[in-house]
């Protein structure tokens, strides 16, 4: 018997560590299911734990039809689009229909469209809704994020493909995220979300921990993509994405962080002694981000490219300040604790 140890993801949680003797033991006993993700040292990725051959075996009947980690019904499934990304500081994504595909973006996202695109608002987040009370529980979630109530669907209608494309509202990078590829859920930034295909929902992720939601530079909100098609996440700057392994940590200022995996955790951690927080210019404290899973950065926050203009505005007073310090700030003493 191996000596490794193992994870399992469950419901967007990582479970663990345990032997490999444990992990048979519950998917013998069905608490685990051949489709749930485990992850070992040596593993490059999460995978099925029926493609595993050391644990195959031990997958019973009633695990095969638990219920996976991230539940889908027929009319859950997004849309299959192909896209293309243009440019390199201020890009736009190009999206490409097939009859009868749609995609849903924000509001004022849209650069072009095709004449064969039909345009089309909706009240709620997006995603397939059975109900009025279903979309007024999708208009509510965005209205928690800050959003509009209303989104606006893209559809190609008539014969052959169409395209539509939507632009960065400022400089940056435009990422594409395949959620069937992540567990069906991603949680990014408030503000990150550009265009999806048709069938991914735009909900909310709250912060569970008190000090998260006050010192994490999000707040309490963020935003969460479900479901298991692609959508495009915007964030300033440069994107740098980070895969972290089964309790790895990551320090990060708490503006930079654009979007992770569920199976990250996400804690604050006050950044050391009192000199550094009052004159260090990174604000009282840092995200702790600690695996598995992955995680994408920004360079630029937009959140410290708006104070940056703001302070040398003329009519502001700005003009040249530094920017290292409080002392820089001439009494900025209110900017400290974001860590921007």
């Amino acid at each position: 018997m191996s000596d490794k140890k193992w994870y399992v993801a469950v419901d967007g949680n990582s479970v663990g560590p345990m032997s490999e003797e444990e992990l048979k033991a519950g998917l013998n006993a069905g608490k685990y299911a051949s489709n749930h993700h485990v992850f070992s040292e040596g593993m490059s990725d999460w995978v099925q734990a029926g493609s595993v051959p050391e644990l195959s075996g031990s997958i019973s009947g009633a695990a095969e039809n638990a219920p996976p980690p991230v539940p889908r019904s027929s009319h859950q499934v997004a849309d299959e689009v192909d896209f293309v990304i243009h440019g390199e500081e201020m890009q736009f994504v190009e999206v490409e229909l097939d009859p009868g595909e749609s995609v849903v973006a924000e509001a004022g996202a849209m650069m072009y469209m095709a004449d064969g695109i039909e345009m089309k608002t909706i009240f709620g987040d997006g995603a397939q809704q059975d109900s009025f009370f279903d979309k007024l529980v999708g208009a509510g979630k965005r209205l928690l994020t800050g959003e509009s109530l209303f989104m606006t669907v893209f559809s190609a209608q008539g014969a052959g493909k169409q395209n539509v494309a939507f632009a960065a509202p400022y400089p940056g990078k435009i990422i594409p995220m395949d959620l069937a590829k992540l567990g069906g859920h991603l949680v990014c930034q408030k503000d990150a979300f550009l265009c999806a295909a048709k069938g991914v929902s735009i909900g909310i992720a709250f912060q569970k921990k008190i000090g998260v939601g006050l010192f994490g530079g999000e707040g309490f909100i963020m935003q969460k993509l479900d479901g298991d098609g692609l959508a495009f996440v915007h964030a300033g700057g440069t994107i740098i994405e980070r895969e972290l392994a089964p309790g790895q940590g990551l320090r990060v200022d708490t503006g930079c962080i654009v979007a992770l995996e569920t199976t990250v955790r996400y804690d604050i951690q006050f950044v050391g002694n009192v000199k550094s927080a009052f004159f260090g210019g990174e604000g009282f404290f840092f995200a702790q981000l600690i695996g598995p899973g992955k995680v994408w950065l920004q360079s630029l926050p937009f959140s410290r490219l708006a104070g940056r203009i703001h302070e040398a505005a003329p009519q502001t007073g700005g003009g040249g300040k530094g920017e290292g310090s409080v002392i820089g700030k001439l009494g900025g003493i209110g900017g400290i604790f974001d860590g921007d």
